[in-house]
């Protein structure tokens, strides 16, 4: 027992002091209990590259499709064409959206859908066109390789070329989603068969190439082991080590609610395993400077605990929320209680644009 303590607090005072860990030594981490040391020294290491500062951002998820032929077993959001509770989003209603969230202050639309059978790639860059048009200041955070990868599919271009096409359009940034677990065994088990690990990646990495920012994501606690876990990071580091163009990263806990997933399993990740995945995160990305606190999966206070467990930014207000919402987990969020939660915990907060660049136009009273 003293010598296995002796080896983790050699890990981590190894982390502590800039060095690497490898990946060997996270599945070590991660078989260690003990939390607060765990979470002493990713707190030490957000706070070497951030400070006190805690960022958020006010924006709107736009989820303009739920209607899917990924079939993918954890969602609980998608549908089938004919689906009596199948939509698409107008550019009408979509516009709406936007003026609701600019009316309070929002930066940012958070857009992605389902991998709609029928959508032409025109659909996509007239309305990001049109949006842009009429609401310059506002960045669209908007798609994830699968749907690139489907657009790429549908329209018979390259991924490159369709990459180009909606950054000609005015698309600004990616989000992270399709990783789930970078892991190919377990994204078969799980029925992500439209993208596989490695067109996440290339995708990615195209992305960075052409100058979209992206962030990545992990959603774990379903049937993944802790290699799984350490593979997923070690590939987000190395595609970092690459390009240096992922802003942040966010590990989220999986909703087993209204999904095929979610039956074949008994439990649902607790906040330890959270927080301990959370630190973890921060210890082995030494590369990304920004990791996020999941308060829309795991709660508020838990959120707002994730600050003393490696993360530096709380996310979005979240003026909508869908999918998540679909699996049946509901949190909500106003920018005056994030400012709180914030500042109860002792940081300061700071709001924040897509890029991580910080606004003048925080209220903190």
């Amino acid at each position: 027992m003293i010598s296995e303590r002796n080896q983790i607090i050699k890990i981590l005072n190894k982390a502590e002091n800039g060095r690497r860990i490898l990946p060997e030594e996270a599945v070590v981490l991660f078989h260690f209990d003990d939390l607060l040391l765990l979470g002493r020294v990713a707190n030490t290491i957000a706070r070497g590259k951030n400070g006190k500062v805690v960022s958020y951002i006010v924006d709107r998820n736009i989820n303009y499709t739920n209607i899917c032929i990924g079939n993918c077993h954890f969602c609980a959001f998608s549908r089938k064409p004919d689906a009596p509770d199948a939509y698409l989003l107008t550019y009408e209603q979509i516009e709406q959206k936007v003026t609701e969230l600019v009316n309070q202050g929002g930066t940012q639309v958070l857009f992605q859908g389902g991998l709609h059978p029928t959508l032409p790639l025109s659909w996509y860059t007239e309305l990001i066109a049109q949006m842009k048009k009429k609401f310059p200041k506002v960045v669209w955070h908007a798609f994830s390789p699968p749907e690139i990868l489907h657009l790429s599919r549908v329209s018979g271009l390259s991924v490159r070329e369709v990459i180009k096409k909606l950054k000609e359009a005015g698309w600004e940034s990616m989000p992270g989603g399709g990783a789930e677990i970078l892991s190919e065994t377990i994204r078969v088990k799980m029925g992500k068969t439209k993208i596989t690990t490695q067109e996440w990646l290339d995708i990615m990495e195209l992305c960075h190439q052409e100058e979209i920012g992206t962030t990545a994501t992990m959603m774990f606690g379903h049937i993944e082991s802790i290699a799984d876990r350490v593979e997923h990071l070690h590939h987000i580091r190395s595609l970092q080590d690459r390009t240096g163009g992922f802003r942040a990263f966010i590990p989220w806990i999986f909703q087993p609610g209204n999904n095929p997933l979610g039956k074949k399993i008994s439990y649902k990740a607790s906040a330890f395993e959270y927080l301990k995945t959370l630190a973890i995160s921060r210890i082995f990305l030494d590369n990304i400077r920004n990791i996020q606190g999941s308060w829309v999966t795991i709660g508020k206070k838990i959120g707002q605990l994730s600050l003393f467990f490696g993360a530096n930014d709380l996310g979005s207000t979240m003026l909508e929320e869908n999918v998540v919402a679909a699996a049946g987990c509901i949190n909500q969020i106003d920018e005056k209680e994030m400012i709180y939660l914030i500042q109860e915990a002792g940081f300061i907060p700071q709001k924040r644009d897509t890029f991580y660049s910080y606004q003048k136009d925080t209220n903190v009273n």
